[in-house]
């Protein structure tokens, strides 16, 4: 599957309609995204249902400040519309390929109860 390009404007259908979800923001000036760009784009081809997106941050301004993106590349990994992971810096194609197993594997249910008791923990001390 080939990436997809995310904007404002098809950002949370994407996040939303998807079980994974893994954004690569970068700029076309920025040669580390250049030199990543082939790594990211053969691990979308090798991981079924995994969703590879990416995101200009040049040309969306908007997304890359609302994610707080300060240094490109940066890879972010949702999973049921939460953020798993989010790292600066190309990675190699074994440390990419064990984050997307590493996604897959996780036990959601309990991620969404410790998220669950922190904002109980949250509610408490406000």
């Amino acid at each position: 599957m080939a990436t997809v390009e995310l904007t404002k404007d098809n950002f949370e259908e994407v996040i939303n309609d998807n079980d994974i979800v893994i954004i690569d923001f970068w700029a076309p000036w920025c040669a580390p995204c250049r030199s990543f760009a082939p790594t990211y784009e053969a691990a979308s081809e090798k991981h079924e249902g995994v969703v590879f997106a990416k995101v200009d941050t040049e040309a969306e301004q908007e997304l890359a400040g609302y994610f707080q993106i300060r240094s490109i590349p940066t890879l972010m990994v949702f999973r049921e519309k939460i953020i798993l992971f989010s790292q600066a810096g190309a990675l190699p194609a074994s440390a990419l390929d064990e984050i997307v197993t590493q996604a897959k594997s996780l036990d959601m249910a309990q991620v969404h109860r410790e998220i669950a008791q922190q904002q109980e923990q949250q509610g408490d001390q406000a």
